[in-house]
């Protein structure tokens, strides 16, 4: 989640002062070299730009084939970096599209929502909170949001369905990024909204974003509870995948991450907007997760390969 104490204006402006430096640096051909570039509603080419992790690129790649089967020129301008500097550049017109995570993005321009909204409602207010310019796309059914998982066979052994259920355990032992003790969908959340005893839990703090550290605390016993990505695959150290059960959370905890496109409403034909909702309509979690497993997992495959056996499905 975005730290909304620290100030959008000033953390932009720093973005922008280095975001030429990093589009010019992660895109095979920069497209910044030609004025014409980007200027995707006057015919010329779209640039869709993506985050710096494997996931934001696929769904680019995705997009990318999508527009250029449907006849439009499309360039990706991969890796570009954090949440800050690829709105930056979107804002400043250096890219046109870019995929995002609606709880998320809502937060990151200021949006304070309420604990429990639903999917429709943080979507809602994504385009109300928008500034003046961009607009949003149709979001996909799938997320990418933070998720509690347990071993399968702690689940059947203590009939762990959801997060509520975490009051069967003696212990609550979570597994998960440090910052995690203070967010309001972590430990504070378990509790004042699933009535888990906070005597019961304690945190087992590893920063690996639900990685392979943080599956094998699951696996030992260092921890019974974890949490990991939706869309992350459940990988051991080895890189062999390990059955893990998600908690259900009823009460939306956790803020919904549907992903969805942003775009620059002057330089995207509508034609490419009908596009990304087709696509986007059909896109689950269970879907995104897999092709994360073949990019990170034995096959190693590369986003455009991905995107393209995605888009043949």
């Amino acid at each position: 989640m975005i730290d909304l104490t620290v100030s959008r204006k000033i953390v932009v402006s720093l973005a922008a002062a280095t975001v030429g430096l990093g589009l010019a640096s992660c895109s095979s051909s920069d497209p910044l070299a030609d004025p014409q570039a980007g200027e995707g509603g006057n015919g010329e080419t779209i640039t869709i730009g993506t985050a710096n992790f494997p996931e934001s690129e696929i769904i680019g790649q995705i997009w990318a084939e999508q527009l250029r089967a449907d006849g439009f020129d499309v360039e990706v301008t991969s890796g570009i970096g954090s949440r800050e500097v690829y709105l930056s550049a979107l804002e400043s017109g250096e890219i046109d599209i870019v995929p995002e995570y609606s709880g998320n993005l809502a937060e990151f321009y200021g949006a304070e929502i309420e604990q429990g909204a639903n999917a429709d409602t943080v979507n809602q207010t994504v385009q109300e909170v928008l500034p003046e310019g961009l607009a949003a796309g149709e979001f996909a059914p799938g997320e990418s949001k933070d998720a509690f998982v347990v071993t399968s066979e702690t689940a059947a052994d203590f009939d762990l369905t959801s997060i509520a259920d975490l009051a069967n355990l003696d212990e609550v032992v979570l597994a998960g990024n440090p910052e995690l003790a203070e967010r309001p969908y972590g430990p504070p959340g378990f509790t004042q909204v699933y009535g888990v005893p906070a005597e019961k839990i304690t945190m087992n703090a590893i920063s690996d974003g639900g990685g392979p550290l943080t599956v094998a605390a699951l696996l030992s016993g260092e921890a019974n509870v974890a949490d990991i990505y939706s869309t992350s695959p459940h990988l051991d150290s080895q890189g062999n995948e390990v059955d893990l059960v998600t908690l259900e959370d009823p009460e939306n905890l956790v803020l919904p991450q549907n992903v969805l496109p942003i775009y620059r409403a002057d330089a995207v034909p509508q034609e490419a907007i009908d596009a990304l909702n087709g696509v986007n309509k059909d896109l689950t979690t269970a879907d995104l997760e897999a092709m994360n497993l073949r990019n990170v997992g034995e096959e190693k495959a590369e986003p455009v390969v991905i995107a393209s056996d995605y888009l043949k499905q």
